[in-house]
């Protein structure tokens, strides 16, 4: 027969065990939130042109892995959003590009256009919209093209512009859901 002071102590053990349990649980889930939080920003990030929200995002998730190890994202999740991250940046890059040069824009309205983007993002939403499409119409106007040319190659600016911010959320949501999901599988 076990003494009184055995049996205390295989319950202690065992609720100190069942403590580490939920402390770890808890630290995960803390983890996991703070992780999402900072990737949600990311996403936010992602509206404004130039602005690198998924590989923020993709910083994120390598950081959740370093400190979690086996309980985060799996290593063939960590590539997949290294290869969304670099999709998304050569999107917001050439997006804007392709928009101006298929509406017929000349080498003044895309540096226009990037001007108007640099220098609207200081003018909250309506510099962000307005911004490349006056920049490249301006410089269009400054290298001899008529009103209508110039204002064609603003409005090409403006919309590969919103077809590279579109393409940058939707990748940042991509990766923030296969983190997401991998992580909670993985636990």
């Amino acid at each position: 027969m076990e003494s009184p002071y055995v049996q205390q102590t295989n319950l202690e053990h065992i609720a100190h065990i069942c403590y580490l349990i939920i402390l770890v649980t808890t630290v995960e889930i803390i983890g996991l939130s703070v992780t999402l939080v900072i990737m949600l920003l990311a996403f936010v990030a992602s509206i404004i042109p130039g602005v690198p929200g998924p590989p923020v995002a993709l910083i994120a998730a390598i950081g959740h892995r370093l400190c979690f190890g086996q309980h985060s994202a799996s290593g063939v999740v960590l590539i997949s959003l290294g290869l969304l991250a670099l999709a998304s940046i050569i999107l917001d890059h050439f997006a804007g590009v392709y928009g101006a040069k298929r509406f017929g824009a000349t080498w003044r309205g895309l540096l226009g256009a990037f001007v108007g983007g640099v220098v609207g993002i200081f003018f909250s939403l309506p510099g962000i919209i307005l911004g490349p499409f006056l920049g490249a119409m301006l410089f269009e106007l400054l290298g001899g093209h008529k009103l209508d040319k110039a204002s064609l190659a603003g409005v090409g600016a403006t919309v590969g512009m919103f077809a590279g911010v579109l393409g940058k959320c939707i990748i940042c949501a991509v990766m923030i859901g296969l983190f997401t999901a991998n992580v909670i599988v993985r636990s």
